[in-house]
């Protein structure tokens, strides 16, 4: 769950990448940087936090150059740490090249090891420093050519922008796991996870990239390949249920519409007898539209989200219960006193916080607090790029919906199911996108 940028091209590279991974902040919160080449020199500045705190005009002053990318991480694989914030960059038999990562490597142990045990030296923790090293040992004759050579090695999930003095580059792994998109901006070329981010500095959408194609940019202009062996397609559904902005276009579909229509479904599927829908904001709130519309139950605000929440704050040990979440969320009683409610949230990992949530509900007044989840039982961990829990604490593995809803204090609680969201995709065969978090059934070997 990252978010990679990347521009060619322009005379103001940094700035519309710093803008760009604005767009994106919500994919990562834990750092942020940028990496430009200026003629033969690439220079980078990245630090721990938003990309709001990390830049500013003079440290964007630092980074010239008429092409950039950048990067905003949620760690997956390898510690929050200043070492593993990206984008990567290192200097080596070519010059200088830099590297942006969405995703999750899941054989990186192995190759890892193997590499280590030959006398690579590391200098962090994440899986993308593997890649610079196997592109690095390669004998390819080209840039390009190494790098086809170090992924073809890889198993997992990718999506990745290389920059060096003279190109950009995006490769998007053959599942297609990540999404990556294309985008012109008059003579420049754009490069990133969501169309949000060329919405905001009013780029172009062309395409998305496809799965297994890898983008070479240079002063010749773009130059499409497909080097990796096709695929059945693994879009991660669950950008769509909660990852992707909602004012995304993801994987040919509005995603805003997209989880409207998740609603209309779980209406159907999880009816409720109640006088008013809520939604825990911000991902649950069009699914929560579409339930309102599917059921005629009228839709109203019940939960306010704080906008002004950072990553860390310090919590009374015993003043105040549940004080990290009445932080983020703050019950609406004007909406909630002596109703039957319905609160639509988008998934359920561990539970503690839907039960925080529920509590909130009653504390504020509801008679009932039914909860419905726009999406089914998050039972599997995900090895693709998005960091959940391990098995063992989601409670959706070891427990039946009956005795999460009672740990969760709630009325009722219903799910969408795994057909219902694979239907409300466009996806009824179940083999455009990949749904192993709620099914176990994965499209890779976990070890390799």
């Amino acid at each position: 769950m990252c978010g990679v940028f990347g521009i060619f091209g322009h005379e103001e590279a940094s700035n519309l990448t710093y803008l760009g991974l604005h767009a994106l902040q919500h994919r990562g919160q834990e750092s942020a940087g940028i990496v430009a080449a200026d003629g033969p020199v690439l220079k980078s500045y990245k630090q721990m936090g938003l990309v709001a705190d990390v830049f500013n005009a003079t440290t964007l002053g630092m980074l010239p150059g008429r092409s950039a990318i950048g990067h905003v991480r949620y760690s997956t694989a390898g510690s929050s740490l200043l070492a593993n914030a990206q984008p990567l960059m290192v200097a080596w038999s070519m010059g200088q090249m830099s590297v942006a990562h969405n995703g999750n490597l899941v054989n990186h142990d192995a190759l890892k090891k193997k590499l280590e045990l030959e006398g690579t030296i590391y200098q962090s923790d994440s899986d993308t420093e593997t890649v610079l090293h196997l592109i690095a040992r390669s004998r390819g004759t080209t840039f390009e050519d190494r790098v086809v050579e170090a992924l073809k090695q890889t198993v997992g999930a990718y999506s990745l922008l290389f920059l060096t003095d003279k190109k950009l580059v995006a490769v998007r792994d053959a599942f297609g796991f990540r999404p990556l998109v294309l985008g012109r901006l008059k003579n420049a070329y754009v490069l990133a996870s969501e169309t949000t981010a060329l919405d905001l500095i009013e780029a172009e959408f062309l395409r998305e990239i496809e799965p297994g194609e890898m983008v070479v940019i240079d002063e010749h202009g773009l130059k499409s390949t497909f080097p990796f062996e096709k695929k059945r397609s693994g879009r991660c559904i669950f950008e769509h249920v909660y990852f992707a902005r909602s004012d995304t276009q993801l994987f040919g579909r509005s995603v805003f519409e997209t989880r409207k229509k998740l609603g209309v479904q779980l209406a159907k599927e999880q009816p409720a007898n109640a006088d008013v829908v809520i939604a825990v904001p911000d991902s649950g709130v069009p699914a929560a539209i579409g339930y309102a519309q599917g059921s005629g139950i009228p839709y109203d605000i019940g939960l306010i989200r704080s906008h002004y929440v950072g990553r860390t704050f310090i919590e009374p040990q015993q003043s105040i219960r549940h004080f990290g979440v009445k932080l983020k969320l703050s019950a609406v009683r004007a909406t909630l006193k002596d109703k039957r409610v319905v609160v639509i949230d988008d998934s359920i990992v561990r539970g503690t916080t839907s039960r925080k949530i529920v509590k909130m509900l009653k504390d504020a007044g509801a008679r009932e607090v039914h909860v419905r989840i726009a999406s089914p039982p998050t039972t599997w961990p995900c090895y693709y790029g998005i960091d959940t829990p391990s098995r063992q604490e989601l409670i959706a593995a070891s427990h039946s919906i009956d005795e999460i809803a009672k740990y969760i204090t709630a009325d009722s609680l219903g799910y969408l199911t795994l057909d219902g969201l694979h239907a409300t995709v466009g996806d009824p065969e179940r083999m455009t996108y990949c749904s192993a978090c709620f099914s176990g059934a994965y499209l890779t070997a976990l070890k390799a």
